[in-house]
């Protein structure tokens, strides 16, 4: 609706609003960048918050039991529980009799196990992982290593 006023239009032409979506296109594409690197760290964050309380509460069952539990659920955690990317945590008692195979047990980068307790990690972003860390679906897993030294980036360990 143009409305004349002293002989002149007063609405907005049609560059005005061309440069209008312009700018609000670049502020979109500078934003959206730092928005998805934002979540996806706040994600990671919450992994990692959840694998050390995870791992908190499978040393206190182990300080009662002399055993760490065959499941998450002995521990209060309902099963599935599912990282931030929908994919369900994984959990491997390693320090248990009868001793898992090994070849289920997570390597680092000289083939050494990562823990000598339990396993407990996820599998990341990609919801893919590798037992190696340093195969290429495994590099974005949040993990536990160390026997809880380390929780972090599969790829920062």
């Amino acid at each position: 609706m143009n409305k004349k006023l002293n002989g002149r239009s007063t609405g907005f032409s049609l560059v005005e609003l061309m440069i209008a979506v312009i700018i609000m296109g670049l502020l979109t594409a500078i934003a959206l960048p730092i928005y998805m690197k934002f979540e996806k760290q706040i994600s990671g964050n919450d992994a990692v918050a959840f694998l050390t309380a995870t791992s908190q509460k499978l040393e206190e069952y182990y300080a009662l039991h002399s055993t760490y539990p065959a499941t998450l659920s002995e521990i209060g955690i309902e099963e599935p529980a599912l990282d931030p990317w929908g994919n369900p945590y994984q959990y491997m008692p390693i320090d248990i009799k009868p001793p898992p195979k090994t070849g289920k047990i997570r390597r680092d980068k000289n083939m050494n196990p990562l823990n000598t307790d339990f396993d407990l990690y996820s599998s990341g972003p990609d919801g893919r992982t590798q037992t190696q860390l340093t195969a290429n679906f495994a590099r974005d897993d949040i993990v536990r290593a160390g026997n809880g030294s380390y929780i972090g980036t599969a790829q920062d360990f």
